[in-house]
């Protein structure tokens, strides 16, 4: 055999792509290695990038990620669970985490050597996702519990060392709510139909009925809808997976030393990611309702978002940046930069004031009994001594005691038009609102070093560890706050000129931060209109981490303000579509644009009659869980 001298790289992604298609059963599925997060789709699946020098713990979990992909492909029929998926969001997140253990479970009992490569994989996923540190269930996501629960149930083995702590958190309860259904799931392991019906009636028995919705029977009204052949694998592929599976850990003994980092990144996955369906379609919205909280409502479905250190951050005033003569040349030059754009944003800012100032125009009731004297009635009076005094009385006004902060986006992305731009459109609405006696705080987020700064060097003294979180150190600004009057506040603005500020953007967090200040205000009514040009983006994190770490942490920020929050947020894109990530959202193509959007999005919210959204009706009780997402 020439295996020997072929790259051993090269030939254990050979025996691994063979491996795949003996076990799915489809000799046509195309298999591809990159640095990419490991997906699944029909007839292709991409796994984690494969090294000269991979050891063999990396190889094994390698193999784990594939065996997981092919034994969905083999024991998965996509029309049966279309059909009996939940509709709920945390519902979805069970029932599809549960029929995943199964199709694995399958595997294992079949067998040994797949067993461990599946546990390698679940294990290196938990140590990456730090379930291991949680102490709170609230914290532990439930449908992994679940999931391992079930594991343990049809395969008869303890969950992974690194997800004892998740399992131990949620075994109590779950057992309590659910234990004889989970007694029947063995038996049901190779009827895809009848497993999914009892992962149904687990959901409801752990208080998730709602989420259920009407299973769609159809071609299925006897219970004995046609599906894949199951069980165990028949002999001929269980065959051809062992030879290969013998040949590819040969292969991986060849090499030595450890898998390089961007190697461990990119096996770095979740759930959601890893075992995503064929049928995109299903997908969850996460625009339901607000509904009553459960034990598990506030459950992410996206990993843990952890953060290496924040012994390097900072919350800092722009005067605290520079000196008072440099912020007065930097609001000099700005105020050059868009001189001829001012009286643009300055007429769109006065039609603002007058939608505003028109709805606090005071309104009297005269010709009454008791209130304020009416002097101008008084020559009724003296004309005729019988006539009756007039009083009078304010009518109150629907103009409920109000503070917006505004969120700028401070990264290099916005350097140029963009960020001049922002900082005039901020200048001329916090000025404008302050005359109609609306506070405003104008906020500003960014980093205090590109690739990392000291918080990366903290990680490399130490031993760089795996799935560090974030990975660097945030500088959020405070340009004016809401108490400041505008007039000791303007030049600050100047500050985004400077050359240097400008770097990442860290969004998740830096909403919260915004958030939070707003929920400490005492007003009414509080708005937080964030100004941002793209999407998270940290080069330090997301090398250490999978690709979409920072967007689903804004993702779930976002979730719990706009669901669970008694602010109301806005966003506006220069250049960016966040109307996929925020409910409430306007994206405009030209920088020049802004203000018009600014101000027509604030006369919105000020001209609504129907009161505050769901998220405010909620109330003060549930945004706690906000203030916890980060």
């Amino acid at each position: 055999m020439s295996g020997s001298k072929e790259d051993p790289a090269a030939s254990f992604k050979s025996a691994l792509t063979d491996t795949m298609r003996a076990i799915s059963r489809d000799e046509e599925l195309v298999v591809e290695f990159g640095a990419e997060t490991p997906r699944l789709e029909p007839h292709k699946a991409r796994l984690p990038q494969v090294d000269h020098d991979l050891s063999e713990e990396v190889a094994e979990i390698t193999r784990g990620i594939s065996d997981a992909f092919a034994l969905r492909l083999a024991q998965h029929d996509q029309s049966i669970h279309s059909r009996l998926l939940p509709e709920g969001r945390n519902a979805q997140a069970v029932f599809e985490a549960v029929e995943q253990a199964r199709c694995e479970s399958i595997g294992a009992r079949a067998m040994p050597g797949m067993a461990r490569n599946l546990e390698a994989m679940l294990d290196d996923r938990y140590e990456k996702q730090g379930v291991a540190n949680l102490r709170d269930r609230e914290e532990a996501p439930l449908e992994e519990a679940v999931s391992l629960i079930v594991r343990e149930r049809l395969t008869g083995k303890a969950p992974p060392q690194n997800s004892g702590m998740l399992v131990d958190l949620w075994r109590p309860w779950v057992e309590e709510k659910a234990g004889e259904i989970l007694n029947d799931l063995e038996n049901r392991i190779e009827d895809q139909t009848a497993f999914a019906r009892l992962t149904r009636d687990i959901i409801a028995a752990l208080d998730m009925a709602d989420e259920l919705g009407e299973a769609s029977d159809e071609n299925d009204a006897d219970g004995t809808a046609e599906e894949p052949e199951t069980g165990d694998l028949d002999a001929e592929a269980e065959g051809e997976a062992q030879d290969a599976e013998s040949e590819s850990s040969a292969d991986a003994e060849q090499s030595e030393g450890d898998a390089q980092d961007g190697e461990q990144d990119a096996t770095d996955m979740e759930s959601d990611d890893v075992f995503d369906d064929m049928d995109s379609d299903d997908a969850p919205d996460g625009s339901e309702p607000w509904r009553p909280q459960t034990p598990f409502s506030n459950m992410p479905v996206e990993p843990l978002y952890k953060v290496f250190t924040t012994a390097f951050d900072e919350v800092i005033s722009a005067e605290d940046l520079c000196d008072p003569e440099e912020l007065a040349r930097l609001r000099e030059y700005l105020d050059k930069q868009l001189s001829s754009m001012q009286g643009i944003v300055a007429r769109l800012a006065n039609r603002l004031q007058r939608r505003l100032l028109a709805k606090q125009n005071r309104s009297w009731d005269f010709d009454l009994e008791e209130g304020v004297l009416d002097a101008a009635r008084l020559s009724r009076v003296v004309t005729d001594p019988m006539h009756p005094l007039s009083f009078k009385m304010e009518r109150d006004t629907d103009f409920r005691d109000t503070v917006v902060s505004l969120l700028l986006d401070n990264s290099g992305s916005m350097r140029g038009r963009p960020i001049t731009v922002a900082a005039t459109c901020a200048d001329i609405l916090a000025r404008t609102l302050e005359r109609c006696g609306v506070k405003v705080e104008i906020l500003g987020f960014t980093t205090r070093a590109w690739k990392g700064g000291q918080a990366r060097e903290q990680w490399l003294a130490a031993g760089k560890p795996d799935a560090p979180g974030r990975l660097n150190d945030l500088r959020h600004i405070v340009y004016k706050s809401a108490d400041s009057p505008w007039r000791r506040a303007r030049r600050n603005l100047g500050l985004m000129m400077r050359e240097g500020l400008l770097k990442e953007n860290i969004d998740g967090e830096a909403l919260l931060w915004a958030h939070n200040r707003l929920l400490a205000r005492h007003e009414q009514r509080r708005i937080l209109m964030v100004i941002s040009d793209g999407a998270p983006v940290d080069d330090s994190t997301l090398s250490v981490n999978t690709g979409n770490y920072l967007d689903q942490h804004l993702r779930q920020i976002i979730n719990e303000i706009e669901n669970r929050s008694p602010v109301e947020l806005i966003a506006i894109g220069i250049g960016h579509d966040v109307t996929r990530h925020y409910r409430r959202a306007v994206t405009i193509v030209d920088a020049e644009e802004l203000g018009g959007a600014m101000t027509d999005k604030l006369a919105e919210l000020f001209e609504e009659t129907a009161g505050p959204p769901a998220g405010a009706r909620a109330g003060k009780g549930r945004s706690r869980r906000a203030r916890q997402a980060g």
